[in-house]
């Protein structure tokens, strides 16, 4: 999605003076997976360059895994001045990060879709951190204010958050609703070893990540190992389908995060332009400079009071009080400048009628396109074949059999069909009612089977159809969703061909 169209060229123009901030022309997708185990090789079905597994923490470098029409690897100073990479900004950290930065491109048909921010394997220990060379976290946070989705990784027998690995995600706050949890190798832990391994990892997660909203949390085996225990098979292939699904319509929605992004940054933009204008507007001419920053810094949560009521600014929109003020500390009070009331103006404008504008042009766009998601890798063995998720399943089952599915069960239901009295052939709504309420299922489900099961439409059930109600009641009662409309072999062999011809 390209930011060209002219009715907020203006606007965008004036945010990117206010903030300094260009968006990336693309709508390729970036997931930075923290932690990292073989749910790589898993995805891409495939090694990469740079690529190492093991045990302990082998990957030392951050490597940005990306397409390529030939397999090779960049490395960190040649990649941030390459006007093609959005990795230009990322000069600042210095050469101790870009020595382990890289960029691996390989012709991998899930990377044409996305492209996959490896971090380093997490340390402990204060002096590990240090010797990085570079702030880690600060590294972090930069990747995870551009990536659409955060993906923690966990092994289900290495569940200990260590401290580096705490602050890793604490530099994740702001980002709360683009972080999702794996919980890895699950299947080498029985059932109720699961339970315990589940819930010491939420417990664990609520002492690092302060939200009241529970985070995401797929549970699986992503490797092509056998698995060990097969007892959670169908849980796990459930989980993995949703992790699939999550990253597939990523493409698709990469235009309205960039948008959302650009709000949540304007919003920022004119909150730091309100603080710096108060701090230039409190500093003395003359004398008095270094007390009076002193003693403004003392007071930023007073500050930050003062402005909400002044401005009716949402508490939530304001920085960290703490970093903000170390922050400050480096700054020249007298070097800072008033407030533009104008430049202001502007974005409060491109905010409550542009963005609007801009949105609708979106949608108009992507209507217009066909809907993008990810191919390729292990994406594939999920969307097709015997062995795709919910095949010969739940509404599924005996699709691909010339027997009609429901007519294994049809005496036993028919043994129910006939204590109802049928006359001519058939039960009334209501006796089909009394034996259908039995399931205990609700109204509303009983209503949709009724519906599906009424092949006719003349609101009685012969024993075809009474069979059918039955089968679709065993299906919801097994855990499995309804289908919207009725599939072709699960009508009645009777009903078939006027039902065809119906339709």
């Amino acid at each position: 999605m390209y930011f060209y169209y002219s009715k907020v060229c203006v606007s965008l123009s004036i945010f990117k003076r206010i903030t300094g901030i260009c968006f990336c022309h693309s709508s390729q997708s970036f997931i930075l997976l923290l932690y990292v185990f073989p749910i790589f090789r898993y995805l891409l079905e495939q090694d990469f360059p740079g690529m190492r597994i093991g045990p302990e923490p082998t990957t030392d470098s951050f490597i940005a895994v990306m397409y390529g029409d030939s397999e090779g690897s960049i490395p960190g100073n040649a990649l941030v001045v390459d006007p093609k990479k959005p990795f230009r900004k990322l000069s600042r950290f210095g050469n101790a990060f870009l020595n382990r930065f890289m960029c691996s491109q390989l012709p991998n048909q899930v990377l044409k879709s996305i492209s996959i921010i490896d971090s380093p394997g997490i340390l402990s220990g204060e002096k590990q951190r240090i010797s990085r060379g570079y702030d880690f976290c600060q590294v972090l946070q930069w990747f995870a204010e551009r990536v659409d989705r955060i993906i923690l990784l966990f092994d289900a027998h290495k569940l200990d958050i260590s401290d580096e690995f705490s602050e890793a995600i604490k530099s994740f706050r702001g980002q709360d609703d683009k972080i999702r949890v794996v919980l890895n190798k699950a299947d080498q832990v029985d059932t109720q070893q699961l339970m315990r391994v589940y819930g010491a990892l939420m417990w664990s997660l609520g002492k690092v990540i302060n939200t009241p909203e529970v985070l995401r949390v797929y549970i699986g085996s992503f490797w092509a190992h056998p698995l060990r225990n097969t007892e959670n098979r169908r849980l796990f292939e459930a989980e993995a389908q949703d992790l699939f699904e999550d990253i597939q319509s990523l493409p698709q929605k990469a235009a309205v995060r960039k948008l959302n992004d650009l709000i949540k940054r304007a919003r920022l933009a004119k909150v730091h332009a309100y603080i710096i204008s108060h701090l230039k507007k409190e500093m003395p001419s003359v004398f008095g400079k270094e007390n009076k920053k002193k003693e403004l810094i003392g007071r930023l949560p007073e500050i930050y009071i003062q402005l909400q009521r002044e401005y009716h600014i949402s508490a939530g929109d304001f920085p960290e009080v703490k970093k903000m003020q170390e922050l400050l500390e480096t700054c020249d009070f007298t070097k800072f400048h008033s407030l533009k009331p104008k430049l202001i103006e502007a974005v409060d404008n491109m905010l409550a009628n542009k963005i609007a504008s801009l949105m609708s042009l979106i949608r108009q766009e992507e209507s217009n396109m066909p809907t993008e998601i990810v191919h390729g890798g292990a994406f594939d063995g999920t969307m097709a074949g015997p062995f795709g998720h919910g095949y010969g399943e739940g509404a599924k089952e005996g699709a691909d059999e010339d027997e009609w599915v429901v007519a294994k069960d049809k005496p036993a239901y028919d043994e129910i069909f006939y204590t109802l009295s049928p006359v001519n052939g058939k039960i009334s709504g209501i006796s089909a009612k009394k034996e259908m309420v039995t399931s205990k299922l609700p109204n509303s489900v009983l209503g949709k089977i009724w519906k599906l099961a009424d092949c006719d439409g003349d609101g009685m059930l012969d024993d075809e159809e009474f069979a059918l109600a039955k089968h679709l009641i065993k299906i919801k009662l097994d855990g499995y969703e309804l289908p919207g409309t009725l599939p072709s072999h699960l009508v009645p062999p009777s009903h078939r061909k006027p039902f065809q011809t119906a339709e």
